[in-house]
């Protein structure tokens, strides 16, 4: 029953992440629209603007997610979410009643706010969920995601401009209303010294009562992981003895996490370059262009039919990678994962560059790359995000890497109609495929196994080797 409710509320959490697979996939199934002489906008998009709308709500994104840690920390994981799903509203509020180039670019700024949805969900989910699931709901944001590409090109390929404007407000309006029935994070509520609401969101997530032993143990091992000692602080039996005594060790500072612990600066250089190699392997191109990329790749085919397929594979992706992240492990997911997509990639580039087959296998390569990809660099990095850094640190460390993450998935998306029309679609897919080689090699090397440790437990694995001596 414990797991029934920590499924629903990730649920719930991650809806979010439905709406924004939906607002982020929309330029798919508009540029051809806008672009136009029969556009629905007041004029049709110059080359610039269709390139904006795909890259602006990255810049936005770019700039609201260093506010993004403040505000969790603040606020709380609950309203942070919610303020972000507002946004949402409000963008299609304005794509709804506002026919105008000008607005339409606004809204797409306005919901690249809601881009730091990318760091609250997993925080959040990962925060309300037992260890033994964590990676799984964790991974299910990106199941919902895929949902939402999935219905944003069924809208836009079946439904009116104005309908599917409509539709898309309602879900995004649905999902607030949702957020209003959960708690915050246990993990927060503590941080805050609000440690009767803390037992309360405990017994809300685990379906159990206040005075339970279950509540009691989660909270006793909140308060450890919200008081750690640093690995690089010096550790003797006597002051792990003296420690054992005390009800609660002095409070860090953030900045005193990052100067003193060795594992905390190493583990935010490993997340920072999966989500390098991850934006530069290049799944999130064909996510924001999915339309015209499949009108140039495989022109005898309906390019709406072919998305809408592209997002069923992605759905289905997520589910076979929020499996495997449990049952194969981080570390492994992502080392084949990310070699089969060089692979795909290699054989994709070839296939378009070339033409040696058929245009409908195009297709297929496409989705076997989409469905590689999801179950390692699409998937691995935002679980590993929520889970490797210890709660004092973790909004900070997050929204380090995903503002990282964000600069990179603009440069990405800007340039990809330039680099198009300059040397073709298909070359782009070497260059993908080299990085994912890249990335290959460095997670054999410096990527650890965190499937079902605890944070502390991870943390000893960036650790000196003579910190991992002093503790098991």
């Amino acid at each position: 029953m414990s797991i029934f409710y920590q499924v629903a509320a990730t649920g719930v959490v991650s809806y979010l992440c439905l709406s924004m697979g939906i607002m982020y996939t929309w330029p798919s199934s508009t540029l051809v629209l806008f672009s136009s002489e029969n556009t629905t906008l007041n004029r049709p998009m110059t080359e610039t603007e269709l390139s904006l709308l795909g890259s602006l709500s990255s810049i936005s994104a770019l700039v609201s997610t260093p506010f993004s840690s403040y505000i969790l920390d603040t606020i709380g994981r609950k309203y942070c979410c919610l303020i972000f799903s507002l946004l949402q509203v409000i963008s299609w509020l304005l794509v709804s009643f506002f026919y105008t180039v000008e607005v339409v670019l606004t809204s797409v700024i306005l919901s690249g706010f809601c881009c730091c949805a990318t760091l609250a969900v997993p925080i959040y989910v990962n925060e309300i969920c037992q260890d033994s699931i964590r990676g799984s709901m964790c991974s299910g944001a990106m199941v919902f995601y895929g949902l939402g590409m999935l219905i944003s090109y069924l809208m836009g390929g079946y439904m009116s401009y104005d309908a599917m404007n409509y539709a898309c407000l309602a879900i995004t309006i649905l999902g607030v209303l949702l957020l209003l029935l959960l708690k915050d994070s246990p993990t927060y509520l503590m941080s805050k010294g609000r440690e009767k609401e803390a037992a309360q969101a405990i017994a809300f997530y685990r379906g159990t009562k206040v005075k339970s032993k279950v509540v009691e143990e989660e909270l006793k091992a909140l308060r450890m992981s919200l008081n750690p000692v640093l690995d690089d602080d010096v550790v003797t039996p006597e002051e792990e003895k003296l420690n054992a005594d005390l009800k609660e060790r002095p409070k860090v500072s953030m900045w005193s996490f990052l100067k003193k612990s060795r594992s905390t600066r190493r583990a935010l250089f490993m997340l920072i370059v999966l989500y390098t190699t991850s934006m530069f392997q290049g799944l999130t191109v064909i996510q924001v262009y999915a339309e015209p990329l499949f009108a140039e790749a495989i022109p005898t085919m309906s390019p709406t039919i072919c998305s809408v397929i592209f997002a069923v594979v992605m759905v289905v992706a997520g589910f076979i990678a929020a499996y495997l992240v449990e049952t194969a492990g981080r570390r492994s997911l992502m080392l084949y994962a990310t070699f089969g997509s060089g692979i795909c990639c290699i054989v994709l580039g070839t296939q378009i560059h070339l033409h040696w087959g058929p245009h409908w296998l195009t297709a297929c390569f496409i989705y076997v790359y989409g469905v590689v990809y999801s179950c390692g660099a699409g998937t691995v990095p935002f679980v590993m995000g929520a889970e490797i850094f210890l709660p004092e640190i973790r909004s900070f460390a997050s929204m380090i890497s995903i503002e990282w993450s964000i600069i990179c998935g603009f440069v990405v998306l800007f340039l990809f109609n330039p680099i198009v029309s300059a040397i073709g679609l298909g070359p782009i897919f070497y260059f993908f495929a080299a990085v994912c080689f890249i990335s290959t090699i460095f997670c054999y090397f410096y990527l650890p196994e965190t499937k079902g440790l605890t944070v502390d437990a991870i943390q000893l694995l960036f650790a000196k080797p003579k910190r991992r001596n002093i503790i098991p």
